[in-house]
């Protein structure tokens, strides 16, 4: 093998302006691949992580999946049927026994569950009136289950632990009001019930409708209001790997019957289009490579036509087909080594100049770096797209070289 590598490297450098030409093709495709997958692949990360982090990775919510069988139906299982205004029956609605849901779920490793009852509800300020959404939650849980925390510009969760009848509001619902922080609203549920709470708090996400029709207040004051005691109509959960919450909201609705909800589901349209994303900038960064891999395959094509005469005076010595083919196969692969070697650090350099890139989106308050992926996984692929297209640009070159016949070039035929 030290000799068949010897040969292959004399060959590479008797050639040194188009080897040269071929390795800036592969270095330059392995570091455009990178600059180009860790822009798409941080994107993608920061949108996730804003999508997963900001919502719940599974709701369990008090409906089910499928409609209750009717009893005539039991009756006359498979005969002609026709139903018709079938109302359900008026309850209070709200998820029955969900202690025992919220139990099963603590008892996975890592997963932190909560309780809420959210509704509807009428803000009366200063002569204003705008319907919101209640998320009535135990003071401790929001802190522990939701993000709202780290987008707090004044007040905080804690301070309902302390003073059960506050509230906390977004910024927009803030200026919409005209209210601030220790001023006092009232709010009117649907049950007629109306009570008076004082801002403690305010947050601001950024997503405008989010800051202005939600609010946090205490489980048991979003009970009283809407005359729900001791009932919830949601359980919000956060685990430690969110790509396992479909999995899991399938184990927790087949157990307790109610319709669970994982994020993938919720998004399922966007999850798509991400993958479909995805699928076109693969195929067109990894278009370079492929050019790139043109130009090897040039390379080692005139390298066999150039050497016929040396290749027919190697298997004149004892040299096998075998052996011939290997020589041309280590000469792509010494370019494509010596091409992932200086693409993979021209790549991270590209990477770390887009990351110093700050730009500010239309319509956001403060600028933001370009998102970039220094996962591992997209270096794997750069190196290993760019090693296979080099390998297989000289397996069809080597191919030609092991077939030819020493006594046809010594004859003069070819």
């Amino acid at each position: 093998m030290r000799l068949l590598f010897f040969i292959a490297l004399r060959h590479l450098l008797d050639r040194k302006r188009q080897s040269f030409v071929s390795l800036i093709g592969i270095f330059l495709g392995v570091a455009f691949f990178l600059a180009v997958s860790s822009i798409m692949k941080g994107s993608e990360n920061d949108f996730i992580k804003r999508l997963v982090d900001n919502s719940p990775h599974i709701t369990v919510v008090d409906e089910f999946r499928q409609p209750s069988i009717q009893p005539i139906e039991k009756i006359y299982k498979g005969g002609a049927i026709e139903l018709s205004n079938v109302l359900p029956l008026t309850e209070i609605r709200g998820i029955r026994n969900y202690e025992a849901i919220l139990e099963a779920a603590n008892r996975i490793p890592g997963v932190r569950s909560a309780a809420v009852l959210s509704g509807q509800a009428l803000v009366t300020f200063a002569g204003k009136e705008i319907a919101i959404t209640l998320n009535g939650m135990n003071p401790s849980e929001i802190r522990g289950i939701t993000t709202i925390e780290n987008y707090m510009v004044e007040g905080s969760i804690d301070d309902l632990i302390g003073y059960p009848d506050g509230i906390v509001i977004g910024s927009e619902m803030s200026k919409n009001l005209s209210v601030d922080m220790g001023d006092n609203i009232s709010l009117s549920s649907t049950a007629g019930q109306t009570r008076t709470f004082k801002v403690l708090g305010i947050f601001k996400t950024g997503r405008q409708s989010y800051d202005t029709n939600q609010a946090y207040i205490s489980l048991k004051r979003v009970q009283s209001l809407m005359n729900r005691t001791n009932r919830i109509n949601n359980i919000i959960i956060k685990i430690p790997d969110p790509y396992a919450a479909s999995q899991i909201a399938k184990n927790l609705e087949q157990q307790f019957l109610y319709k669970s909800i994982s994020w993938q589901e919720t998004s399922e349209d966007l999850m798509g289009t991400l993958k479909i994303r995805n699928i076109i900038m693969y195929s067109v960064v990894s278009a370079v490579l492929v050019v790139a891999a043109f130009g090897i395959f040039n390379v080692i094509s005139t390298v066999v036509m150039e050497k016929y005469r040396d290749i027919a005076i190697l298997k004149s010595m004892g040299f096998y087909a075998a052996d011939i083919r290997r020589i041309f196969l280590i000469q792509g692969t010494l370019l494509g080594i010596a091409g992932s070697l200086i693409g993979v650090p021209l790549g991270m350099l590209f990477m770390w100049m887009l990351s110093l890139v700050r730009f500010k989106p239309p319509g956001a308050s403060q600028a933001i770096n370009m998102p970039v992926d220094w996962g591992i996984y997209q270096f794997v692929i750069a190196v290993t797209f760019a090693m296979c297209a080099s390998i297989f640009a000289g397996y069809f070159p080597s191919r030609k070289a092991g077939k030819v016949q020493p006594v046809d070039i010594l004859r003069g035929s070819i």
